[in-house]
């Protein structure tokens, strides 16, 4: 049987379930990705964005159906087999960031590397293409603290891209950053994506980043209202 690169089938997330007081925040959602994609899922605050993207991840669970990497079902693994997925195969970039503030950017950026027990050269290597692709060579000896929100954004694209994962998920990555600063961030990833074929998936309400999207999915009320490839 053939599949799609990642495959969403029947996802419900209900929160509060068997409360009074429940919130459908995803509806029986079927969505599929091939290899390679730019995708960008985008709607109303509340619409469901943040939720899919955390079960498309292995964050979160479903209240109901599954969600296959390359054809391998990720809903209902055990915690372990499920982290080690994430570490391997898996990129996520926050809006708020998340680099550990004690390090540097460079020891940021290789953090996932060492935990897959890559060696120093490599990560070393790694860390220096990725830093010079995403134009923060020059920040590799900085802390978080030091740095502005867009290369604080840039240092953690690098983190996330930086293992080979065969996947990003990407929650709002704009959100904190100036115009500027929010179109150089999409230029470089629509770079990545391009020069490295790593499928990348976005939640955003930014029209910068739905223009860049080359499949757009809108979200209404927990449930898909449109499902494009537009241009």
């Amino acid at each position: 049987m053939t599949h799609s690169f990642l495959d969403v089938q029947k996802i419900s997330k209900i929160f509060h379930p068997g409360r009074e007081v429940q919130v459908k925040a995803l509806v029986d959602i079927s969505l599929s990705f091939d290899r390679g994609e730019f995708v960008v899922i985008h709607g109303p605050s509340g619409s469901g964005k943040t939720t899919l993207l955390n079960i498309m991840g292995g964050l979160d669970s479903p209240t109901a159906g599954e969600v296959l990497l390359d054809g391998e079902k990720i809903t209902g693994l055990e915690e372990k087999l499920l982290s080690r997925l994430r570490r391997d195969h898996i990129g996520f970039v926050f809006q708020a960031y998340n680099l550990i503030p004690v390090l540097t950017a460079r020891e940021n950026i290789e953090y996932v590397m060492q935990l897959q027990g890559r060696s120093r050269s490599e990560c070393e290597r790694r860390s220096r293409e990725v830093a010079e692709k995403l134009a923060i060579a020059e920040l590799l000896g900085k802390l978080p603290g030091e740095m502005s929100g867009g290369q604080q954004q840039r240092v953690a694209v690098a983190r996330a891209v930086a293992s080979r994962p065969k996947l990003i998920l990407a929650d709002e990555p704009t959100a904190n950053l100036d115009s500027k600063s929010a179109t150089g961030l999409m230029d470089m990833m629509q770079a990545l994506n391009e020069d490295e074929g790593i499928t990348i998936i976005f939640s955003s309400h930014d029209p910068l980043v739905i223009g860049k999207a080359k499949h757009s999915i809108l979200l209404k009320d927990g449930k898909v209202a449109a499902d494009e490839f537009p241009g």
